[in-house]
């Protein structure tokens, strides 16, 4: 299992509550029973938040262990992948550390197979070398610019952690109109860093995920859709859950680009 995308890879809940939207996924059940409904939709792979018994975000070895095994359960072979956001641990990088440092106790079957790390996070790079140790791929999360330079700079180091699996141009807080173009400075910079080789996944959330969604198909990028990035259709509308929110994303990458929310 490669953990390679060529369209689409749903993100089913992130940090969003039942409270705000019924149909987020939060126990393992819940995770696994969406996961497999959005793999049949056509979802190559599995992005999840890990929860805890309080239904807080979580990347404690035994929380993280459970949701994984349960999906990977539930549709085998697609791969999964989980949050390493420093936010999880209220800001601090050495308990996350220590809590993914336990990653490499789980089993082969709650193992994830990738986990995405921000560069512009504190610690990121001890992250990713832990994650290497206990064979599970990276995925490096870029917002901006800036983060680019640190991880172009990052890969050329001596002592640089592994190469990413694929780098996530991620666009946050842009008003739709504005994200394509914060979208295209991003992979520009990319382009002539020293990461230019890397496979790359171009997303957007809030009032930029639609169009984003456009753009990664216009330039041949896979992308990713969930309830973590939007909870309503190119149209506006609220969606029955992450299944339908994959059958949307990939009618606007089939062509139908009107429906990308411009």
């Amino acid at each position: 299992m490669d953990g390679d995308i060529r369209r689409l890879k749903a993100c089913l809940n992130g940090k969003r509550s039942q409270a705000e939207f019924p149909a987020v996924p939060i126990t393992p059940g819940e995770l696994a029973r969406d996961a497999a409904a959005a793999a049949a939709a056509g979802a190559e792979a599995i992005h999840l938040h890990a929860r805890g018994a309080d239904g807080a975000e979580s990347v404690r070895a035994a929380d993280v262990g459970a949701a994984v095994a349960a999906v990977r359960a539930a549709c085998p072979g697609t791969p999964v992948g989980v949050s390493t956001g420093l936010w999880i641990t209220h800001g601090d990088a050495a308990a996350r550390q220590a809590a993914i440092e336990a990653w490499a106790s789980l089993d082969a079957s709650a193992r994830p197979d990738f986990a995405s790390v921000n560069v512009s996070e504190d610690g990121w790079a001890g992250v990713v070398r832990t994650l290497g140790a206990a064979g599970i791929a990276v995925e490096a999360g870029v917002w901006s610019v800036a983060d680019v330079r640190v991880l172009a700079a990052a890969a050329e180091d001596a002592g640089r952690p592994q190469p990413p699996l694929r780098i996530l141009v991620e666009v946050m807080d842009e008003p739709a109109r504005a994200a394509p173009g914060v979208a295209g400075e991003i992979l520009r910079a990319l382009g002539d860093s020293a990461m230019s080789e890397v496979p790359r996944l171009l997303h957007g959330e809030g009032e930029g995920c639609w169009p984003l969604v456009a753009q990664a198909a216009r330039d041949g990028l896979p992308t990713r859709i969930g309830l973590e990035d939007i909870t309503a259709g190119p149209d506006g509308e609220p969606v029955s859950g992450n299944a339908e929110l994959v059958r949307l994303a990939l009618d606007v990458m089939n062509g139908d680009y009107s429906r990308g929310g411009r």
